[in-house]
This record gives C-alpha cells, sequence and structure tokens, in this order.
C-alpha cells in the first residue's frame, strides 16, 4: 500500500514538472514571439507595396483617398489620430510607403507607412480596426574628431575634411561672438570633438559638441561645453569665461563683405567720394538679418537712399542700423525690444543699391565706429564652483589633441 502511494505523489510530481514545463515552454514561445515582432508592427512581406511622396497642398483625407480609403474611413482614421499625428501638418515632400493585399484586380489598402523625418515614421492601420501609432528607428551616437584648416572657405573646407554640414552650423553659433568668420585667413585651424548621430549607419546630424578650438598663428580661442544646470549659457573658455558675448561679431551668416568701413569711398551709384561708416555685407535676398545685442528699436521704416531700415539702441553708449532691408520680420517696429541673435529683418536692395546687401552701421556715444573693431564685453562669467571641472575639461581635452598629432 505505502508503496502504491509512493508511486501515485511521483506521478503527480512527474505531472507537475510537466505542466510547469509545458508552461515555461509555452512563456519562452511567447517572449520569442514577442522578440520577433516586426519593428513597424507588421509584416511588410505579406504585402505588396507602394512608394510616394506627399504633393503640395495634399491633405491627409486626399492622401488617403488617393491610396484608395472611403472618404468615410479616411475620415474617421483621422479622428483616430488625436494626439498620435496631427494631419494638419503634412509635410510636402516627405515619402511614405502604402501596403496593399489581394493582387492587382482586387486589392485592399491595409497599412499606410508615413516618414516623419530621418527617424520617425507614422503608421496608420487602414483597414479593419482602424489604429495609428509611431516608430522611431534606432540612434547610434559616436564620438568624432574634426581638424580643420582653411584654405577656401568654413563651408567647402569642414565638408572636404569630411566634417558633416552641421558641425560647421554649430562651430559658427559656438564662435559667433569671439571669430570674424568674415575675416579668415588661409592657415587658420578649428579642432572639435563633438558627437554624430547615426540612423542605418549614416551620418544624420550632430548630437553636440564638447570642445571646440580655433588657431590662428600663435594664439588659440578655445570653448568647453559644461552645463552648470541654470539652462543659461554651456560654452566657456578655459578661465570660465563666457563665450558668449554682449555683441555678436556680425548680423547674418555666410556673406561676404563688399564694402569696408571708410571716410573716402567711391559711392557706386553717384559716383562721389563720400564718407562710408558702415560695413557693406553682399549676401542673396531674402538672408536672415539679425540683431546684433539686446536693445529697443528705436525706428524701423523707409528712410530714403537707405530704404528699410532698422535702428536699435542697445544702451546708453551703442546703437546699431540695418539697412536696404527687404522686409521686416513679423512684430519689429518702433518700441519693440529685440534680443541678442533675433530675426529682425532680411537683406534686399531697397534703396540707393546697386545689388542686395545689407549696409551696417554703428554709433558709440553718437559718433559712427568701424563695426569690424567693436570690442565687446563678455557676458557673465561661471560661477566660481564651475571653474574647476571647466578647466578639468579643458585639460582632458587639450590632451586628447596632444595624442591626436601625436606628440
Amino acid at each position: 500500500m505505502r508503496r502504491l502511494a509512493l508511486i501515485a505523489l511521483a506521478a503527480m510530481l512527474l505531472s507537475a514538472c510537466g505542466a510547469r514545463g509545458d508552461k515555461e515552454a509555452e512563456g519562452q514561445q511567447t517572449a520569442v514571439e514577442e522578440e520577433v515582432l516586426p519593428p513597424l508592427g507588421f509584416r511588410t512581406e505579406d504585402f505588396t507595396s507602394e512608394e510616394g511622396a506627399v504633393r503640395s497642398g495634399e491633405t491627409f483625407s486626399g492622401l488617403m483617398g488617393m491610396l484608395g480609403m472611403g472618404a468615410k474611413a479616411a475620415y474617421d482614421l483621422a479622428t483616430v489620430c488625436d494626439t498620435v499625428f496631427d494631419v494638419r501638418k503634412l509635410r510636402a515632400g516627405n515619402t511614405y510607403t502604402a501596403y496593399y493585399s489581394g493582387d492587382s484586380l482586387d486589392r485592399r489598402l491595409e497599412y499606410t507607412v508615413y516618414h516623419n523625418d530621418r527617424i520617425r515614421s507614422t503608421i496608420f492601420k487602414c483597414a479593419d480596426s482602424l489604429a495609428v501609432w509611431t516608430y522611431d528607428k534606432p540612434v547610434e551616437h559616436r564620438d568624432s574628431y574634426a581638424d580643420v584648416t582653411i584654405k577656401s572657405s568654413l563651408w567647402n573646407d569642414f565638408l572636404e575634411a569630411g566634417a558633416p554640414p552641421a558641425l560647421v552650423l554649430e562651430v559658427d553659433d559656438i564662435f559667433a561672438w569671439t571669430v570674424d568668420f568674415f575675416g579668415l585667413q588661409d592657415g587658420d585651424r578649428f579642432r572639435t570633438f563633438y558627437q554624430e548621430t547615426l540612423v542605418d549607419g549614416e551620418v544624420i546630424g550632430i548630437s553636440k559638441v564638447d570642445y571646440a578650438r580655433f588657431s590662428r598663428g600663435g594664439s588659440d580661442i578655445c570653448a568647453i561645453r559644461y552645463d552648470q544646470g541654470d539652462s543659461g549659457n554651456v560654452w566657456w573658455n578655459e578661465k570660465g569665461e563666457s563665450m558668449k558675448k554682449a555683441f555678436l561679431k556680425a548680423p547674418l551668416k555666410f556673406t561676404r563683405i563688399s564694402s569696408k568701413f571708410s571716410y573716402n569711398r567711391k559711392h557706386p551709384v553717384y559716383g562721389t567720394y563720400r564718407p562710408h561708416t558702415a560695413v557693406d555685407y553682399a549676401a542673396p535676398a531674402g538672408t536672415p538679418v539679425y540683431a546684433l545685442g539686446d536693445g529697443t528699436v528705436i525706428s524701423a521704416g523707409w528712410a530714403g537712399g537707405g530704404g528699410n531700415t532698422i535702428k536699435i539702441r542697445h544702451n546708453s553708449v551703442y546703437t546699431t542700423s540695418y539697412m536696404h532691408l527687404r522686409g521686416f520680420a513679423k512684430g519689429i517696429k518702433s518700441g519693440v525690444h529685440v534680443r541678442q541673435g533675433e530675426l529682425i529683418g532680411y537683406v534686399g536692395s531697397t534703396g540707393t543699391a546697386t545689388g542686395p546687401h545689407l549696409d551696417f552701421r554703428v554709433w558709440k556715444n553718437g559718433t559712427p565706429i568701424d563695426p569690424l573693431k567693436l570690442e565687446s564685453p563678455s557676458a557673465e562669467p561661471a560661477r566660481e564652483e564651475s571653474k574647476p571641472a571647466i578647466d578639468s575639461l579643458w585639460r582632458m581635452y587639450e590632451g586628447m589633441i596632444l595624442e591626436k598629432e601625436g606628440r
């Protein structure tokens, strides 16, 4: 009898183990199924597909109708989108892929994948139960280093050195207050440690720049990224002084100087010699113009030969003017306060001008001065408790540069 009881107990244990094993196996199978869930949420290989691009003026309902949805279904899908996707922000030129079931004679739109950008896609389930969700491609970040010597131009030389275009814009912003990008010389050198953003193994942008150095002759200007956590300035030199100044080096980007400050310049229209207490920046019509520094607009309107002109009083000492503008930015008028780097207008050729350019002037205590010689004080320095960390970062990156150069 005792033997029968032991046999029964063993059978129960084996049954329990078997059940637990079945459940574990089932759980493992479910986990495997979850792991192989397609990135877009459905198996693209089960459908035929067509690719296209959103046309100018095309609406969401119009696009879905063109792809094969009925008007009522397209309206219902737009309603389902809710907070996931704003159908009013369908962008012309963005691509999409439509997936169909059935054959060419009798097919049904099952899914539409709209590519918002290089990373994010929005997936619309267009049949049966309508739904919408998003998918973000995996993003990789990679530490990189660029060493660029100027031979022709900032843009061309950076690209020739293999640096991504976005790095040019970052460098321009970092040194906007300290480097005259219109006066770059052969042999000027930029070295930067930065982080690239990659999708599908391709660089799509810059995550951040950690360190940058501009060298000319035997002098260097270094910029170290350090966030004090107050959502303010993050760029400092090795002494903890702000890279940001009271004034930008210039009120617009990527142009050339067509005429410098002079008290005896031959006027290109009248042919007579007269003072030209300004710097002319030749640039395509429509190029954005920015306020050189914080201040108050004291006039914005027509100024005879100066055409559309804006004047800004920055403080009791400095005033700037921006002439020959094609037009003013929204909200720019007399009495309005503007911030440094704020868009105020666009390059044009209004008034007496032979072509599109910006006539830019600076007055100090009412006397015109050469804008290219304007000295600008630094903004508030880093806090004392932040300076040791900034100094440590500076020494680390300086050592990394020496290592890169084999010294």
